[in-house]
């Protein structure tokens, strides 16, 4: 791997906005726009808008996919004049690809129990002990007392991103609370995802669908943020090094993604964490939203700065 690629959204200020953006990076630091920061890929169907996009490389190598979520904010009239969370799409938006620039035709398929108000913030993951992807995201569903409504994580299986197994509960804070926008990274054998749940919790478990352990906060490891000040986690691996990256999006100040560093994203010390300096990193001139980052080869880089650089 000598290179990253970056998937994501811009806002929901114009209708191009809700749209799949890509900018390129050789540190995983400092990132470059393409495609003449226009979209590279556009859903017209569902909302027609998409946010949160997540890509990943197939088991095998030799598939890529995106997920994202069928919901736009500026087709509805903006975040003040929606209940997206009550009356929102209950299903995902995927592409596929063999080599990052042909992409499918954009698929709308079904997820999230019929009950759900929504689904957000899809992610997928491989899981040895099924021999299939792990497709996780957050709905919110009335309480079971009637008593307002909860966020949860729900997740479901697949081999193909085109049948998924039923919906289950996969994590919950509890009937009434929240938690969305999980991440899960694999580090050796065991499992860490962060999730916002009013904070950013970290936990770890050897199982995807095992035990999982809290580890820390970004407020615990002493990097004075809750999920008041950032959001939209998602962890990827510098390429060659025992570093991992904790990206958040700085949404309450609009300040755009902060890279957060560490060498163990188990220690709860914060000894091993590091929240980058302005004058460390670059996002270009694009503002980036909920996305993914997937390390790519010197040939995916090369051939998607031909494709579509500037």
């Amino acid at each position: 791997m000598n290179g990253y690629l970056f998937v994501y959204f811009t806002g929901e200020s114009n209708p191009d906005g809700e749209q799949i953006y890509f900018s390129l990076s050789r540190d995983g630091l400092h990132w470059e726009d393409l495609h003449k920061r226009q979209p590279v890929l556009r859903s017209v169907i569902g909302e027609k808008g998409v946010r949160d996009p997540y890509i990943l490389r197939s088991k095998s190598g030799d598939r890529f996919y995106i997920l994202a979520t069928d919901l736009s904010i500026y087709h509805r009239g903006g975040w003040e004049q929606t209940e997206a969370m009550l009356t929102g799409s209950r299903s995902l938006i995927i592409w596929e690809s063999s080599n990052l620039i042909d992409w499918s035709v954009a698929q709308k398929v079904d997820v999230a129990p019929q009950a759900a108000g929504c689904a957000w913030a899809p992610e997928a993951i491989y899981d040895d002990l099924v021999d299939a992807y792990l497709v996780f995201w957050a709905s919110s569903m009335e309480a079971s007392d009637g008593k307002g409504r909860g966020m949860h994580i729900y997740c479901s299986t697949t081999k193909d991103f085109k049948s998924f197994s039923p919906a289950e509960r996969y994590i919950t804070r509890g009937p009434n609370e929240s938690i969305i926008d999980t991440t899960i990274i694999q580090v050796g054998n065991k499992y860490y995802r962060a999730s916002g749940d009013g904070q950013i919790t970290i936990e770890s478990s050897e199982k995807l669908r095992g035990d999982w352990k809290k580890v820390s906060t970004l407020q615990s490891l002493g990097l004075e943020l809750t999920g008041k000040d950032v959001e939209g986690p998602v962890f990827f691996k510098f390429n060659d090094q025992e570093r991992w990256v904790l990206l958040v999006d700085q949404y309450a100040t609009s300040g755009g993604y902060l890279p957060i560093v560490t060498t163990d994203i188990g220690d709860a010390s914060g000894a091993c964490w590091e929240k980058l300096k302005a004058e460390d990193y670059s996002y270009d001139i694009l503002k980036k939203r909920h996305g993914s980052v997937l390390p790519i080869t010197q040939h995916e880089y090369d051939f998607l700065l031909a494709h579509w650089g500037n």
